[in-house]
């Protein structure tokens, strides 16, 4: 292989393009997506995930963009990041990456290393992969070309771990692969590699890491729950836990996205093929999946309690992305939010301000922030918290915001500190 390697980045969504950004600092890369749209974009130094720098787009001068995927004949080392979804059985489905997999195939040279990035369960990249680039390519594994796996740890929207300040976790199928992988991905974070004994370690490392977030959140919805019933403050009370010094803060709220709301059903498959029944996992995912009805069940308990009429009441609803201040709304679970108060009966506006174009979100028509303001709703729910809208007047918040969470742990240590500073001490 050559000593600078020619990488290729094949999908260039939220993962594959900030790796082929920082790749690119170092390597000649050459980015590949089936998306016309998207490519143009791209040539155009725009990033319509607001994940790189547009700058870099339009100064980097070794990256280069294309849908003709023979530029894969090019490349030294191919990195495949495409997504994988679940069905609507919510079963895995690897038709993306299958389909990722069989274009490199079709242009694989001699002596290449393929390194997959998308979240799988163990045994995926070997026994799925490695078959079908052997099919469309002719080549043999091991003999003519190696692989590799290292998972991807993109958290869109977060400006502070970035793909460039994060260990990646690399693995290969023999030694001089791993060593191969280890200074390609390496050259492009300054936090370093961990070197995983195996592709299947590899592979099985970023599915948990996924599990016990969505795991850890059940468990502070379940708590939200029963902390309504009893009309206590769910997140005075994590205030409270949270000085003790072991205690996780996870915090209530929507879980939906492409990662956490997902990656669990592709263990928990694995898991019922070899005659494991995975309990907490799947009750984490119940438990996540209930909370749209819950909240809407909630807002028109507290709609009802208010005295307003419930059918034919004007609703504006706050946000509609997975997450905060991100331009994704991919299984978004204010969908289902929305959804159910439709059912009831009320007219929903949304107002999401990543999409300020969008005349219609899920089958509601949508507002502007100042139009949220001087519009006469009857009632207004927060269901992501915006930054911007941290100054809006709400009824119903699903979920406090950072700075709302940051507010209270400020009001907590300036309580301790007056206790602190009042109390005499007590003699021996």
């Amino acid at each position: 292989m050559n000593s600078r390697p020619t990488v290729g980045v094949v999908g260039l969504g939220y993962v594959g393009l900030p790796l082929a950004v920082e790749l690119a600092r170092t390597f000649e890369v050459r980015g590949i997506d089936i998306d016309e749209s998207r490519i143009q974009e791209l040539k155009k130094g725009k990033d319509r995930t607001d994940e790189v720098n547009e700058q870099d787009l339009q100064d980097l001068q070794t990256i280069s963009f294309h849908v003709d995927p023979s530029v894969i004949s090019e490349c030294d080392v191919v990195i495949v990041a495409v997504p994988t979804p679940i069905t609507s059985a919510k079963q895995p489905d690897l038709s993306p990456l299958k389909a990722a997999t069989k274009t490199v195939g079709q242009h694989l040279k001699r002596g290449v290393i393929v390194s997959f990035e998308s979240t799988v369960y163990p045994g995926v990249t070997e026994g799925v992969c490695v078959e079908i680039l052997e099919n469309e390519s002719g080549l043999t594994y091991m003999n003519d070309f190696k692989v590799g796996y290292s998972p991807e740890r993109v958290n869109p929207g977060d400006k502070q771990h970035t793909i460039d300040k994060i260990v990646k976790v690399v693995s290969g199928c023999d030694e001089e692969t791993l060593e191969v992988l280890s200074e390609v991905y390496g050259a492009m974070t300054s936090a370093g590699v961990f070197k995983a004994t195996s592709i299947q370690v590899a592979e099985s490392a970023k599915v948990i890491e996924n599990i016990q977030r969505d795991v850890n959140i059940a468990l502070m919805n379940e708590l939200k729950m029963i902390f309504d019933k009893l009309d206590i403050d769910v997140q005075d009370v994590l205030a409270a836990s949270e000085t003790k010094w072991n205690f996780l803060p996870f915090y209530p709220g929507l879980v939906g996205g492409h990662c956490i709301g997902v990656d669990p059903y592709y263990l928990a498959q694995k898991a019922t093929e070899i005659g494991v029944h995975p309990q907490m996992i799947l009750s984490g995912r119940r438990i996540n999946d209930e909370m749209p009805h819950y909240h809407a069940g909630q807002v028109v308990k507290d709609m009802i309690e208010r005295e307003l009429t419930v059918k034919g009441a004007n609703v504006c609803v706050l946000g509609a992305t997975f997450k905060p201040d991100v331009p994704d709304l991919r299984n978004s679970k204010v969908e289902d939010l929305v959804r159910d108060l439709s059912s009831f009966g009320c007219n929903v506006t949304i107002c999401e301000p990543e999409f300020p174009e969008r005349a219609e979100i899920f089958g509601c028509k949508t507002v502007s922030v100042p139009e949220v303001m001087t519009t006469q709703f009857e009632y207004v729910v927060r269901a992501v918290n915006h930054e911007v809208f941290s100054k809006l007047a709400v009824h119903y918040t699903i979920g406090a915001s950072s700075a709302e969470r940051a507010a209270k742990q400020a009001e907590q240590s300036r309580t301790m500190r007056t206790v602190s500073d009042t109390t005499e001490p007590v003699s021996a």
